[in-house]
C-alpha cells in the first residue's frame, strides 16, 4: 500500500483520492509515521431483506388484533387498562 506524506497528499489529494476509488487505498504519514488510512466508503448499507424468512410466523390478522384495546387506551377509557 502506498504512503504519501502530508504534503503531497494536500498537493495531490483529487488524484489520491481518485486511485483510492479505483481500489488502491493510501495511507497519509506525517515526519513517516503513518496517521490515516484513506479507502473507498462502501456504497450504502446492504438492504437484509428476508432475513428471518422461516423463522418467524406473522399472523394474518396482526394488524387488527387488540383494535379496540388499543382504540380505548388512545382515547383514554381507564377499564382498559385494568
Amino acid at each position: 500500500m502506498k504512503t504519501v506524506n502530508m504534503h503531497e497528499a494536500k498537493t495531490h489529494l483529487s488524484r489520491l483520492v481518485e486511485e483510492a476509488v479505483q481500489g488502491q487505498p493510501f495511507i497519509i504519514a506525517r515526519a513517516g509515521k503513518p496517521l490515516v488510512k484513506v479507502v473507498m466508503v462502501e456504497a450504502g448499507v446492504p438492504r437484509r431483506t428476508g432475513f428471518l424468512a422461516g423463522q418467524i410466523d406473522v399472523p394474518d390478522d396482526f394488524a387488527r388484533r387488540d383494535a379496540d384495546l388499543i382504540r380505548r387506551l388512545f382515547e383514554g377509557d381507564d377499564e382498559a387498562a385494568s
